[in-house]
């Protein structure tokens, strides 16, 4: 079993980043493996070197605005026929395995021609019983059918009793030392303007806010940053704390990276709004339901964060993979989070608020 297609959901950057985890240890393994993404277009990708010669296609993507899915804008922007010339597209054939994480067209093309697909993803856990907010009828359809497969491997920040897996994250080198008053802002579906005006009166903090939007900033204590990687991970680094949306991915890396972490779910998304309930459930972070100035300044002033640390899950899935397959049950899983800790940090900030007119 040496060559794999390995499908990825490119909507939110998290989908990529755990990529690019797996592909380093797949590539080290000496898998070959060709990378689909879809749910972007092409000129909104960036740091791909990693895939190589990878393939892109349209596939299916949530249409967000203001904070929100819309799930009527969605199925208007869907373009079903295109949907399923890509799956028809797609021919998997030469492959010994298929993985998706969360990607459709991958995930149905796989059905299609009846090859057993891999889920390997956080939106698998949702298969198990572990903490869910937020959820309907519709919401549960689309994480259901959205991209299925035989098997799923999910992933959380634990096991909930469950025999699902720790998150897929690089082992970080950690900073020699913090600084207290820098934060890390990353609400990519929110207006950036209206971001950076809930942050003006916080004149003590310096935030680094990363947008697809390129919207100036006239606040030397506000640092607008593209896109990028290399970047964002710099200033991650030596953060005190980060602000984002509920994504997966991001919360991991911040949990391993021992950052205080304040979330601001999608609205009207199941799976971003049951990741700020578990963060808030296991006192790993705290949430917002909108942008509040009043929490984010209690927020900023909260001293204490947790370090938890995970083991390297990209190696341990490279080894299931050799290994055959073999049921990732109870005991598989109880085995790999026994090398999991959670340590608290401390992180002092003088306790100066804005004026309550400035808020």
């Amino acid at each position: 079993m040496k060559k794999i297609f390995y499908g990825v959901q490119g909507t939110g950057n998290g989908h990529i980043t755990r990529a690019r985890v797996m592909a380093k240890a797949l590539y080290q393994a000496g898998f070959e493996v060709t990378f689909q993404f879809t749910g972007r277009p092409a000129h909104q990708y960036f740091d791909m070197e990693i895939f190589g010669d990878y393939q892109l296609r349209s596939g299916l993507t949530f249409n967000t605005r203001q904070g929100q899915v819309s799930y009527l804008n969605t199925a208007l922007q869907s373009q079903p026929l295109k949907f399923i010339r890509d799956i028809k597209a797609l021919d998997l054939s030469g492959y010994d395995l298929v993985i998706s994480d969360f990607e459709p067209v991958t995930a149905w093309a796989a059905k299609r021609q009846r090859k057993t697909v891999i889920g390997i993803g956080h939106q698998y856990a949702f298969g198990y019983d572990i903490p869910r907010a937020g959820a309907d009828p519709l919401a549960n359809q689309v994480m259901k059918y959205f991209a299925p497969v035989d098997i799923g491997v999910g992933l959380h920040w634990h096991h909930f009793g469950q025999p699902i897996l720790p998150p897929i994250i690089e082992t970080p080198a950690f900073a020699a030392a913090i600084q207290a008053h820098k934060i890390v802002v990353y609400l990519p579906f929110e207006d950036c303007q209206t971001v950076i005006n809930h942050l003006v009166p916080f004149e003590n903090f310096e935030f680094h806010v990363y947008s697809p939007q390129l919207v100036p900033s006239k606040y030397p204590h506000v640092l607008c940053k593209p896109l990028s990687r290399e970047g964002f991970q710099r200033d991650v680094y030596d953060c005190a704390g980060i602000i984002s949306n509920a994504g997966f991915e991001l919360a991991s890396e911040s949990l391993q990276l021992g950052k205080k972490i304040l979330v601001k779910p999608l609205h009207a998304q199941m799976e971003q709004i049951s990741n700020a309930a578990a963060l808030k459930q296991l006192g790993y972070g705290h949430t917002m339901f909108d942008i509040d100035p009043l929490v984010i300044a209690e927020w900023l002033h909260h001293p204490h964060a947790l370090r938890v640390t995970y083991p390297d899950v990209a190696q341990i899935l490279v080894q299931w993979l050799q290994d055959g397959l073999p049921p990732i049950d109870q005991a598989f899983a109880e085995q790999v989070w026994e090398n999991v800790a959670v340590l608290p940090v401390t992180c002092s900030v003088s306790r100066r608020y804005p004026d309550s007119d400035q808020i």
